[in-house]
């Protein structure tokens, strides 16, 4: 990203089905129930539908049971603590212009100009808070590709973890004023980028 030495640098339960009886009406004793056995045809399909219908009432809030209040809360701390952000997420391509067009037209949004301290690239916001930017290749080695930034609290120990799983960086903590701090990794064939933001002043 931007003009800059490439070279490598060292829950929702499903509901519980019983599998023995349920009670059908039965007409002959006027209105009242017997029981009678579940096929195992209903039952087969109940459980090759059980994992796709918890995920689906799980993304609605939708559970079997209500939880309590102090439940609900600790569900909803697990989930923030765990979920990633991009923070910003870069375009590198042989053509800026028409790609920016292309993504006015289709998204509604507005890019900005370009921008020097990002590589010239023009840049518009993600919802998310982060943003995406558009720019050109800045050297032969740099290649047409889109890169995500993941947003992290601390760059170094981010690096550190990232190394620890076999990543391979391409470049370390590199400071862009104003902006921030970010790198960029290998891993598996693939480009990742990390972001912290600059403190409040």
């Amino acid at each position: 990203m931007l003009a800059f030495n490439w070279r490598k640098s060292e829950s929702c339960a499903p509901p519980v089905y019983s599998q023995k009886t349920r009670l059908k009406p039965d007409p002959d004793l006027r209105g009242e129930a017997k029981e009678m056995p579940i096929r195992k045809s209903s039952l087969a399909a109940l459980a090759l539908l059980a994992p796709v219908l918890t995920p689906w009432s799980s993304d609605r809030s939708i559970t079997a049971s209500p939880q309590s209040p102090a439940a609900s809360a600790e569900t909803h701390q697990t989930t923030k603590k765990s979920a990633m952000l991009v923070q910003f997420l870069e375009i590198v391509t042989s053509d800026v212009d028409t790609t920016c067009k292309a993504l006015e037209k289709v998204h509604g949004v507005t890019f900005g100009k370009p921008v020097a301290e990002l590589g010239n690239a023009r840049t518009t916001a993600l919802q998310s808070g982060g943003r995406i930017s558009v720019r050109a290749p800045l050297s032969e080695g740099d290649m047409t590709i889109v890169r995500p930034y993941m947003l992290v609290g601390d760059i170094e120990a981010a690096i550190q973890s990232a190394d620890d799983a076999g990543a391979e960086f391409l470049m370390r903590t590199t400071e862009i004023p104003a902006q921030g701090k970010f790198a960029i990794y290998s891993l598996a064939g693939t480009q990742f980028g990390l972001w912290e933001m600059p403190p409040p002043k």
